[in-house]
C-alpha cells in the first residue's frame, strides 16, 4: 500500500500476521477488523473525536442513500470514464470521503472495470461506516492538511466541498493527474436560503485551483428535490449555513409542503501540469 507514517514520514509496511503497518522507526497502526487503518495520531487532532458525529453521519448517509445527489455522483462518474479510460487500474482518492457514498457510486456506475478507488475522512464513524460498505476500496482515518500518501501516487483526486491543502494535492497527483472539484453552483439549495436569510444570494462559483493546474472543463448539474421533512433537516445539517437556522426557520423548512429545493453543482476539472 502507499502509506507513509503519519509521525515520520517514512514508508509503512504491512504486517500481515499482526494486521498492522509500521514503519522503520516503528510507530504501529492497527488494521481495524473493518479493513480501514487509522493513521490519525492524537497528536494531530483537535478535539477527542473530530469531524461530524455519528448523528450527523447518520443523517448524511441517510439523505444522499435516497438517491438525491444520484445525478451528481453520475456526472463525476461520467468524468472519470472520459479521462481516466485508457489508464489501467486508476489510482482515485475520495478527500473528505465521509461515509463513502460516491466511492460506492463511482465503483456502481464507472464503465472502466480496475479502479483503485481510495477514500480519507477525519471522522473515524464516517471512515468505519464506509469501510464496512466497501470491503474493494482503501479508506483511512486522516487529516487532508497531512493525507499520509507516497508522492505521486494517484491519478485522480476529488474533492466534494472538502477542505484541503494545496501543497499536499501538487504532492500526492502523478503529473497529468487530475483534481475533479464540486461546488456549490449560484442557486443550491435556494429554497432552504430563502427560509433563513432576509437577502439570499447566489453562491460564488470561482473554485480556486493550486498553482501548477490548468483548467480543462467546467460542468453544471442543475434539478430539482422534493426531500419529506425528515431529509430536509438532513440536507439543512449538511450546509455550512445550518449553524445560522433559528428554531423558527428550521421549523418552518420542516412543515412546508412539498417543498422543491434547487440543487446546483458545478463541477471543474484541472489537470497538475
Amino acid at each position: 500500500m502507499p502509506y507513509i507514517c503519519p509521525i515520520c514520514q517514512t514508508p509503512l509496511l504491512q504486517h500481515l500476521p499482526a494486521q498492522s503497518y509500521q514503519c522503520s522507526n516503528n510507530h504501529h497502526f492497527d488494521i481495524a477488523k473493518e479493513g480501514y487503518v487509522n493513521l490519525l495520531p492524537a497528536q494531530h487532532k483537535k478535539s477527542k473525536e473530530p469531524g461530524d458525529s455519528k448523528e450527523m453521519m447518520r443523517a448524511r448517509r441517510n439523505f444522499l442513500e435516497a438517491g438525491f445527489y444520484q445525478p451528481l455522483a453520475q456526472a463525476i462518474t461520467n468524468i472519470i470514464d472520459q479521462y481516466l479510460a485508457d489508464i489501467p487500474n486508476p489510482r482515485i482518492l475520495d478527500m473528505g470521503c465521509g461515509e463513502g457514498y460516491y466511492s460506492r457510486q463511482i465503483e456502481i456506475l464507472a464503465q472502466h472495470d480496475n479502479l483503485d478507488l481510495h477514500g480519507l475522512d477525519i471522522a473515524k464513524n464516517a471512515i468505519l461506516a464506509a469501510a464496512k460498505k466497501q470491503s474493494t476500496a482503501h479508506f483511512i482515518v486522516a487529516s487532508s492538511e497531512r493525507m499520509p500518501y507516497s508522492d505521486d501516487f494517484f491519478n485522480l483526486l476529488l474533492r466534494v466541498y472538502a477542505p484541503s491543502n494545496d501543497n499536499e494535492i501538487k504532492r500526492l497527483l502523478k503529473t497529468n493527474g487530475y483534481l475533479l472539484t464540486v461546488t456549490p453552483g449560484p442557486r443550491h439549495l435556494w429554497q432552504l436560503k430563502e427560509f433563513i436569510y432576509q437577502d439570499t444570494k447566489e453562491h460564488d462559483t470561482q473554485a480556486p485551483l493550486p498553482e501548477g493546474f490548468e483548467n480543462i472543463s467546467s460542468q453544471k448539474v442543475s434539478y430539482t428535490i422534493t426531500p419529506d421533512q425528515e431529509q430536509r433537516l438532513a440536507l439543512l445539517q449538511m450546509t455550512p449555513f445550518a449553524w445560522q437556522a433559528t428554531e423558527q426557520a428550521t421549523h418552518a423548512i420542516q412543515q412546508a409542503k412539498n417543498l422543491e429545493i434547487e440543487a446546483d453543482f458545478i463541477l471543474t476539472l484541472a489537470m497538475k501540469n
